[in-house]
């Protein structure tokens, strides 16, 4: 267990972080899987730039990998357009 006053405030602070991060990366998660799932092409075209500003905050705030990021911004792109 900790002994400073610090680490046991940087163990507080870790697990908000984690829930927090967990919570958002889960959230871009699941917008992702809808927008794959949807076959009309007006209703994605609107969806697409929520979704991409969600994956570019997770890249801003270094929850997923920014090429990563690039990669699943890419690919969503690909697919809305082919719709």
């Amino acid at each position: 267990m900790a002994n400073h006053k610090s680490a046991l405030k940087r163990i507080r602070s870790n697990e908000k972080r984690r829930v927090l991060n967990r919570y958002q990366h889960k959230t871009t998660r699941n917008a992702i899987k809808k927008l794959r799932e949807l076959t009309d092409a007006k209703e994605a075209q609107a969806m697409l730039p929520t979704v991409v500003g969600m994956i570019d905050k997770l890249a801003k705030k270094n929850i997923i990998h920014s090429n990563k990021a690039g990669n699943l911004k890419s690919n969503l792109m690909k697919h809305v357009a082919a719709l």
